[in-house]
């Protein structure tokens, strides 16, 4: 069983080295894409001289693979991504002050989403074909169709700027963090339960069920004890995949709350051309969403018998 864990691991790992080297590329590649030079951005008169002046500082003068060679070798080698160009920093220096609140966020947005989307799943699975199923399952698709940004344009207008209770935006104590967690959790939270309420109605019309229904187990403990417990595996996929988007996916609700996190830093990034923040701060999040997902797969490999069979 060791050698098999073992030699899984080794693939995995040997799937994520590649994927990160595919990804850098793409990333490379796409930030190039983007329409727009950042040395006209930067001049309020530009000149020919002055804009090459600029790239070549930049080294946007030289060819796209040299480019590329020279920042892989920087952010591997020297764990140096370049210099951005808005803040003038050090692209290493800005990440490290910008995916503490990214984490944070999306931390506790997971946390508000695994457990609401459970709740929700296993009470829908419990009232399985009953007007609470269907109001269950109403709400979830809800909450899968509403966009984020108008989500939370809505929030701090109801909830800052009318009732006062909470502030509308950036970082602070726990009660700036409640409102963006709340509706970043809003769609991870629906596709959790979706997924629960599946996972539990197939696993309720198991034979285990009905030998804990013949031995007198009351309801609640079939539901959580047995029918949860045996269906962990899918929502625990689901959890992950959720984080990976969290963590990817936080740009809107970072934008619109003013939250200083990677996502508004790379929306600031994108808007000024800024290629070192781009490419720095996609290619760390795409790092960590891919050590999610293999964090998931670990997990799923753990906790499935016929997979480590």
């Amino acid at each position: 069983m060791f050698g098999a864990m073992r030699a899984f691991l080794l693939r995995r790992i040997g799937s994520l080295v590649v994927a990160l080297f595919v990804a850098s590329v793409a990333v490379f590649l796409l930030v190039r894409a983007v329409p727009g030079d950042p040395a006209r951005l930067l001049l309020k008169n530009p000149t020919p001289e002055r804009i090459a002046a600029i790239r070549a500082r930049l080294g946007l003068d030289q060819s796209l693979p040299t480019q590329y060679w020279l920042w892989l070798k920087n952010a591997l080698g020297h764990g140096r991504f370049g210099e951005s160009i808005v803040t003038g920093r050090d692209v290493k220096e800005d990440l490290a002050r910008t995916w503490p609140a990214t984490i944070e966020l999306s931390i506790v947005a997971l946390v508000v989403a695994t457990l609401a989307g459970v709740w929700l799943g296993v009470f829908c699975a419990r009232h399985a074909g009953t007007w609470k199923d269907a109001l269950g399952t109403t709400v979830s698709l809800v909450g899968l169709s509403v966009p984020v940004f108008w989500l939370g344009l809505l929030a701090m207008l109801l909830f800052s700027l009318e009732l006062g209770w909470l502030p509308a935006g950036e970082r602070g104590g726990l009660d700036h963090l409640v409102l963006p967690a709340l509706v970043l959790a809003t769609i991870p939270a629906a596709f959790v339960a979706r997924v629960t309420r599946s996972a539990v109605l197939e696993t309720l019309g198991k034979d285990f069920i009905r030998t804990a229904q013949a031995k007198g187990a009351t309801e609640r403990a079939i539901l959580y004890r047995h029918a949860l417990r045996a269906a962990l595996v899918p929502i625990v996929t689901m959890v992950g995949v959720e984080f990976a988007y969290l963590l990817g996916g936080a740009v809107l609700t970072e934008t619109v709350f003013a939250w200083p996190g990677i996502g508004r830093y790379v929306a600031t990034a994108v808007l000024a051309r800024d290629y070192p923040a781009i490419q720095g701060a996609l290619l760390v999040l795409v790092a960590m969403v891919m050590t999610v997902n293999f964090a998931v797969d670990v997990a799923h490999h753990a906790l499935d018998p016929k997979l480590r069979r």
